[in-house]
């Protein structure tokens, strides 16, 4: 005779190790060695070694608009054309620019500090304009992440022989596919390996700018006189005139958007902000309104001294480094370093794509205008699901625009404008309303709202008008089928939610028992239930159990893992909050089955992937009741399309599969949807 079984009859046959786990813990040991170990939200200082101090705040997204001196300044140096007297009033004009914009967004972080942009648009001028804000944000930030590799990539092959220059887009590709890798590892990471290109870029661009003012002040009278000149000539043209002149500025200002761009990264990632986060995100944005200011208006002012003109297959600040360089000792060594820091500062400056980029994302499918999955967090703690999406979709963008920096800077500033003028004009409306603060405090900043309006709502206007044809068409598009998307996702969750609510509106009227629950028989069968929140899909998982099994299974354990989002996750203050929570709906849960005369118990834990967690909690549970059988509700539908899978939730097949390949029997009960 064969030897006995000793399994009880329920549990299912245990699947032997074999070279499938090996498999498995190589594929574990791979993916950590690129993306790092998982984080433990319940460790007290994770939140603290994930936040961002002002200077490690300023490098990673302080850099997104200090980088833009590589390209802002020259679209808008070039517009001038002859006109070269007209940089003065430019380089005035851009540092004020900077200043302005920088000075309302501190005063935003004081009254937003979950972040500004799209928060600010929905709760000051209503979700479907804050729907507009976010659909252009997250365009924004994925054109982040293509103009500055594309731009990286332009000051790379400024200074490499031509037959080189084939690989340019290739080489773009690479990058953007490495900063993908590197921002799944996390955030402060990632800027850390990046901080010291970002020192040598200011100490290069400091030399640059210091040397090109100090060896040209002897001539500075001549420059003055020449200047002069030429003003006074196009002043008395009939051709020109001072509305000529005033046409010519306000194109070339407007062209020179770019330089802009970054400015309010940092208060859409100011919940990555080290406490107080509004402190240190008005000190970040100190740093970053000074450096901006001073780079951009300091090279504009170096173009019109050392007559810098286009030369093609080099930057404007490659022709200009050449050109300073040969007044400098180991003057090709100092081109080669500026241009390599440009590049590399450009490289950083993508990370505010992915940094501000998934978070945009994220608030925004936490409000169901977009698949709830990107608001998931990875065991890195980064919203994953944006990081690929930022990458991927960049990588396109790229692809599509063949890395053409004039097309890309276009497309780039009419979204950041459009998202600038509706901020800007929902804190007029803030301010205009509020009758708190002190009537000085309050005409004070209304003052600086109403100016920062007019002139992002300008330098929109004047960007879409004559660039129409050269790509603004295309970003508005973009936008704009973005938004549609958003509005068919949002009213598709609606749906679906009316219509579970009216189909299990019965269970409302279901009593909950307030007797102690009855004791359990660990060594009886056991229906163990994986429950999200207390709801229709719970009950009616709970029920059909009873229904399919009648009689068979003597107890009930209920299982539910308290999922940290990026919505959720501020601190390891909310992680708490989160088990209070899940113990919450576990105790209502628990109190039902008592009501349906039902030996009952709860198990949970919280973490940040709900497929992981519902694994490891559920072989806990396993252990604990030896004859168990797993359960989980999954609402479906009529007509499955392919949406339905990814907008909605798929972690009962999921945790399923592993409980399968574990050995562990798991039913979903369907809950019918029409």
């Amino acid at each position: 005779m064969g030897q006995q079984d000793e399994r009880p009859p329920d549990e299912p046959p245990q699947r032997p190790a074999d070279e499938s786990t090996s498999k498995e813990s190589v594929r574990t040991r791979v993916r950590h060695a690129v993306l790092g170990q998982p984080r433990d939200v319940t460790d007290k200082s994770v939140f603290q070694h994930l936040a961002l101090i002002p200077l490690l705040a300023w490098v990673g997204l302080g850099a997104d608009a200090l980088s833009s001196s590589a390209y802002g300044p020259e679209e808008a140096f070039k517009a001038i054309g002859s006109h070269r007297y007209l940089a003065i009033a430019l380089a005035i004009a851009t540092a004020c620019t900077v200043g302005l914009i920088s000075a309302a967004y501190s005063r935003i972080v004081e009254h937003f500090p979950n972040g500004g942009g799209y928060g600010v648009a929905s709760r000051l001028l209503g979700p479907r304009v804050g729907l507009v804000s976010g659909s252009a944000l997250i365009v924004d930030y994925i054109l982040t992440v293509t103009i500055s590799i594309a731009a990286a990539g332009a000051a790379i092959f400024s200074f490499v022989p031509d037959s080189w220059h084939a690989f340019k887009l290739p080489f773009e590709i690479g990058l953007i596919g490495g900063l993908t890798i590197l921002n799944m590892r996390g955030v402060k990471e990632s800027i850390l390996i990046l901080a010291p290109f970002f020192a040598l870029f200011l100490l290069t661009h400091i030399v640059l700018i210091g040397a090109g003012l100090i060896l040209h002040a002897p001539e500075a009278g001549a420059t003055a006189r020449e200047l002069g000149t030429a003003f006074r000539a196009d002043l008395a043209d009939p051709a020109m005139g001072l509305l000529g002149m005033l046409v010519l500025f306000l194109h070339a200002y407007s062209l020179g958007g770019g330089t802009y761009t970054g400015i309010e990264a940092v208060s859409n990632a100011l919940p990555l902000m080290r406490e107080p986060r509004v402190q240190t995100a008005k000190r970040t944005m100190l740093y970053l309104a000074v450096s901006l200011a001073l780079t951009a208006g300091g090279l504009l002012l170096c173009y019109l001294l050392w007559h810098v003109h286009h030369v093609p297959g080099k930057t404007l600040n490659a022709v200009l480094a050449e050109g300073i360089a040969q007044n400098l000792p180991f003057g090709g060594t100092f081109v080669v370093l500026t241009l390599f820091s440009e590049a590399v500062l450009l490289v950083v400056a993508a990370q505010a794509g992915f940094v501000g980029g998934p978070r945009v994302c994220a608030n925004m499918a936490v409000d169901s205008w977009m698949p709830h999955a990107l608001a998931s967090l990875s065991e890195r703690l980064t919203t994953g699901n944006g990081v690929l999406a930022m990458g991927g979709l960049s990588l396109v963008a790229l692809i599509y625009t063949g890395g053409s920096i004039d097309t890309l800077v276009v497309m780039y500033s009419i979204n950041v404008f459009l998202t600038f003028s509706l901020t800007m004009i929902g804190m007029t409306r803030f301010w205009w309303t509020r009758k708190v603060d002190g009537v000085k405090t309050r005409r004070w900043r209304l003052t600086l709202f109403i100016v920062c309006s007019v002139v992002c709502v300008t330098i929109l206007g004047v960007t879409v008008w004559t660039k129409w044809q050269a790509g603004g068409w295309i970003t508005l598009a973009a936008t704009s089928v973005l938004v549609a998307v958003c509005m068919v996702v949002r009213r598709h969750y609606r749906l679906v939610n009316k219509k579970a609510a009216a189909l299990y509106s019965q269970f409302g009227k279901l009593k909950l028992s307030d007797d102690p629950p009855k004791p359990i028989d660990k060594s009886r069968p056991t229906a163990v239930i994986l429950v999200g929140g207390y709801g229709a899909l719970g009950i009616h998982t709970l029920l059909n159990v009873q229904r399919a099994f009648p009689g068979h299974f003597a107890n009930i354990a209920f299982v539910s893992v308290g999922v940290l989002d990026s919505g959720a996750f501020k601190g390891v203050d909310t992680v708490d909050e989160m088990r209070a929570r899940t113990e919450d709906t576990l105790k209502t849960y628990v109190r039902l089955a008592t009501a349906l005369g039902l030996p009952a118990a709860s198990h949970y834990s919280v973490g940040t992937d709900a497929v992981d967690e519902a694994e490891q909690l559920c072989l806990q549970v396993a252990k604990e009741y030896p004859r168990s059988v797993f359960f989980a509700g999954k609402l479906i539908f009529q007509h499955e399309r392919w949406y339905h899978r990814l907008l909605h939730n798929n972690t009962a097949h999921a945790v399923q599969a592993r409980l399968h390949w574990a050995g562990k029997a798991m039913v979903i009960m369907p809950a019918r949807m029409t």
